[in-house]
């Protein structure tokens, strides 16, 4: 566990700078297109800003994505005292609690450290699981806190939005780009082959992202959140019911999927081929396997 929490701080360090490298790489080519290498020194200043940025405020974005609204314990008891007595049990800091009101059942765990910790739940979640399935899901989202992959998650969360708007600025570049340094028309075919390649390529990437960095998540946050309630059949019904009963999303961006405790997007061939999520049998089934343990 405690070597998972590592590999997490330290992916965040890794994804930080990919993004970073990806952006001075834009800028580079930007600079040497216009002719004017001020142009890369004020892409990568904005790019550390962004950066900066997704990582202090992206939780604000996912809430706001989402359309979560912020509860106290008298709000909805049973889903806070649910998150209350985990966080207790855990001994970490009580995280804010979200109800997003949708009828799918969902929810998914965000923000930058245990200190500034969002777990959210749908009222479809609600109304379908329950105590003992609802404690097993969010068992699992604080998994996803306590395990720092809610650190890892929001800046895969904002490289994925920064990926599309490279994807924009790359066709742009191509079709609308000003004076190539040399001026000649051999410039402006490369810029805008390249430009095409990033069109193409950009969400290939993203999904490939989110999909590396999501799997093996998911299935640590189930045997946290097992190892928490140490009722790990809970969790398992839970999943089968989500598989039963889950529908797409109704407020929700394909860049956040990965968040989701299961995939809130309609099902397609390519969502099955970038999934963010593992197939539940086999989240299920591992799930079965450890409360044999208990």
């Amino acid at each position: 566990m405690y070597r998972a929490i590592a590999r997490n701080k330290r992916n965040t360090v890794f994804i930080i700078l990919l993004f970073l490298l990806i952006i001075g790489g834009i800028g580079a080519l930007a600079a040497w297109y216009y002719g004017d290498p001020s142009i890369a020194v004020i892409v990568f200043v904005i790019a550390v800003a962004y950066a900066a940025f997704q990582y202090y405020l992206g939780t604000r974005q996912t809430i706001a994505l989402s359309g979560g609204r912020e509860i106290q314990k008298a709000d909805n008891p049973r889903l806070y005292r649910i998150v209350e007595n985990l966080a207790i049990t855990e001994g970490m800091p009580m995280p804010k609690v979200y109800i997003i009101n949708d009828p799918a059942p969902n929810a998914f765990a965000t923000g930058r450290d245990p200190k500034h910790a969002v777990v959210a739940a749908t009222s479809g979640l609600l109304e379908l699981m329950d105590d003992s399935e609802l404690e097993g899901v969010m068992a699992h989202e604080m998994g996803h806190v306590k395990n720092y992959d809610i650190r890892v998650s929001l800046i895969v969360f904002g490289l994925v939005l920064a990926i599309g708007l490279l994807a924009d600025i790359a066709v742009r570049m191509a079709f609308f780009g000003g004076r190539s340094r040399s001026n000649n028309n051999g410039a402006g075919i490369i810029i805008l082959v390249i430009g095409l390649v990033a069109a193409i390529l950009a969400p290939l990437v993203a999904g490939i992202v989110q999909a590396a960095v999501s799997r093996q998540r998911e299935y640590l946050a189930d045997a946290t959140g097992a190892l928490t309630t140490r009722h790990p059949e809970a969790l398992a019904n839970a999943l089968l019911k989500l598989q039963a009963y889950g529908r797409p999303v109704t407020k929700t961006n394909t860049s956040m999927s990965h968040l989701w405790i299961s995939d809130p997007n309609k099902p397609g061939v390519m969502s099955r081929l970038f999934s963010t999520h593992p197939p539940i049998e086999e989240r299920v089934n591992r799930l079965i396997e450890s409360g044999r343990g208990f």
